[in-house]
């Protein structure tokens, strides 16, 4: 392996690494695996007698199950692997990266496998979500593995088919056909129309037969079963067998619930989402017809290029529609966008070597028509400039899609006020034991649902420092009471020392708007703001003399806001004192408050 391509593989570890240290929360999709691994943890796994009171008792799942039950295999083996090392789900994601680098490099060239590497990088979804302990990503991993094990098979890289290879699929093929399985039936149930346009396709060339990919499925999802019905079973404490992925099928699906978070037209993923996850126009456009035309790449282009197209076609039919549903394909349709790159490399520098070529010829061509020599030298020795000025475009888009990427991972950072205002209450929170108190400190604090949405997990409940879980650091006790009734109670709010919730001027407006936030307001005598969260509102262009909506007063704001949103102002004050008053860039509006209980027991300062 040569420098440069070490030097790029390192680099897809290290974007990973790289979107979660700048935009480390979660939000409502990540919620169960990141409580569920916490709780894992923390508490390990329950057994023997009482294991279901201290299920009940401990677990966060048996308190706030959410809408669908998803399963537990991910957070339990995210747990374990979190036992030595800390950030598995970017590792794994990472690793299946890079083995379909070496698939595509070993199948097709290592060039082609450098220009994949270019192009995954500066993708930001991808390396994002890879930092997101969604069930999609679990299921990302294995597809992506998949793809890795299907690529790298002998005469694909020429498109030649051997009589073995016709009638018996090779082991890979067998091992790639079980990880798109274990992706539909144990994390996403979405990767079953992935693994049936896959195997239509390995019918089709041919590369199996549907005899083999029958025998080699049934086992797989036997073997599915077995990991994922036991273990759910026990942990969601059902009567009877369960099946997480049938039960969300059946209520998303059969019953139309998904549709309830929104509906999208039948061409969103073609005519929105699939362009903003490859992100580069020019793959979708240029690189990946290059490749399925080109003799040399026309066959590892087409299994990469339409199970992947036409998954997207059929999942359309689905009205909920969001991007991270079709993530799965953008590996293999950037690996195909690789190709096309390779072979325009090729082109160019065939067309530019022809050109010299025929440069020598005709200066040692003895002539006696001089003007006639001139005006064919003039014709032939120009060559028709396209194939280099699609490569220069290429090479140009690459470093741009970083400058973008770059910017989409800073404003999605803003995105979780949540995450910030649990991680200001720790700052703000100093616990000062007193001498006749042995126990562990502990504070307790409720949180609304926009602050559970963007970013609130068990992982921020230890006082100690961050990604401690030493109990003798002191405990945060996080409730998330949703139930209106409750929180209508004034008596309810005598248990908390603070309150993490949306704005109370904002909360009677949103009361008829949004029928998750619950209708009450606290006493202005009973709680002090102690700080406010900001979050991103749009891009907003500030002209000279003109404030933005957070201007006012910036110096004497009570109560002070922390988190982004202080470090975004404190650049715009800068930006617009050297610009002359002018400021393009994210527009900051509240979102969260920090209450504190005035009448609590004074065992605690605040900053």
């Amino acid at each position: 392996m040569k420098s440069i391509d070490a030097v790029l593989c390192l680099l897809v570890p290290a974007l990973v690494l790289l979107h979660l240290a700048v935009a480390p929360y979660t939000k409502v999709e990540e919620s169960f695996n990141v409580q569920a691994a916490h709780d894992v943890l923390v508490y390990g796994m329950p057994t023997g007698p009482g294991a279901a009171a201290r299920l009940a008792a401990r677990f966060d799942h048996v308190v706030f199950p959410g809408a669908v039950p998803r399963t537990f295999v991910g957070a339990v083996v995210l747990a374990g692997l979190s036992q030595p090392a800390v950030l598995a789900v970017d590792a794994v994601v990472a690793a299946a990266l890079l083995l379909l680098t070496r698939s595509l490099g070993q199948a097709c060239g290592w060039a082609a496998a450098r220009w994949y590497l270019l192009l995954q990088l500066g993708q930001f979804h991808v390396f994002f979500y890879a930092s997101r302990t969604l069930p999609n990503m679990f299921a990302f991993f294995l597809t992506t593995l998949a793809f890795a094990f299907l690529l790298n098979r002998p005469g694909l890289s020429t498109g030649t088919r051997t009589t073995k290879t016709r009638t018996t699929p090779s082991g890979r093929l067998r091992v790639a056909v079980c990880l798109f399985v274990l992706a539909a039936v144990v994390f996403r149930a979405e990767v079953a129309l992935l693994l049936a346009a896959v195997a239509v396709y390995l019918v089709a060339v041919p590369m199996a037969s549907i005899q083999q990919l029958v025998r080699t499925g049934t086992v797989a999802v036997a073997a599915a079963l077995l990991v994922s019905v036991p273990l759910d079973t026990f942990l969601w404490q059902r009567p009877l067998p369960f099946w997480p992925e049938l039960h969300g099928f059946v209520f998303n699906v059969l019953h139309g619930q998904a549709s309830a978070w929104g509906t999208s037209p039948w061409h969103y993923y073609f005519s929105n989402a699939l362009p903003r996850l490859l992100l580069n126009p020019l793959a979708p456009l240029l690189l990946v017809p290059l490749a399925l035309v080109r003799p040399a790449t026309r066959g590892p282009a087409r299994l990469l290029v339409f199970p992947s197209l036409a998954f997207v076609a059929v999942y359309s039919l689905q009205p909920h529609k969001e991007a991270r549903f079709i993530l799965y394909v953008v590996p293999p349709l950037t690996a195909a966008a690789a190709l096309g790159a390779d072979q325009l490399v090729k082109i160019a520098c065939k067309d530019k070597g022809d050109a010299l070529k025929t440069e020598q010829t005709m200066e040692t061509k003895d002539t006696k028509d001089t003007k006639k020599t001139k005006e064919n030298k003039n014709t032939k020795s120009t060559p028709f400039p396209l194939p280099s000025l699609l490569l220069a475009a290429v090479v140009l888009s690459v470093p741009l899609c970083f400058v973008a990427s770059t910017a989409m991972l800073l404003v999605s950072a803003l995105n979780y006020p949540g995450g910030e205002a649990l991680a200001a209450l720790r700052d703000i929170v100093h616990v000062r034991p007193q001498a006749a108190v042995a126990a562990a400190p502990v504070v307790a604090a409720h949180v609304d649902v926009l602050a559970c949405m963007t970013g609130v997990t068990l992982f921020g409940s230890s006082l100690g420092p961050a990604l401690s879980l030493n109990p003798a650091a002191g405990q945060l006790v996080v409730d998330k009471t949703e139930d209106v009734a409750r929180l209508r109670d004034p008596t309810f709010w005598m248990q908390f020392d603070y309150v993490i919730a949306e704005p109370q001027d904002d909360l009677q407006e949103t009361d008829h708007q949004r029928d998750s936030a619950p209708a009450y307001r606290l006493d202005a005598d009973h709680w002090q703001p102690v700080a406010v969260v900001h979050g991103f509102a749009g891009i907003e262009l500030l002209r000279p003399g003109q404030n933005g909506p957070d201007d006012d007063d910036e110096e004497t704001t009570s109560p002070p806001v922390v988190g982004h949103g202080a470090t975004v102002a404190l650049l715009r004050r800068y930006v617009r004192s050297l610009t002359g008053g002018w400021w393009i860039g994210p527009r900051m509006l509240p979102r969260l408050q920090i209450l504190k209980h005035i009448k609590a027991d004074d065992i605690y300062e605040t900053d």
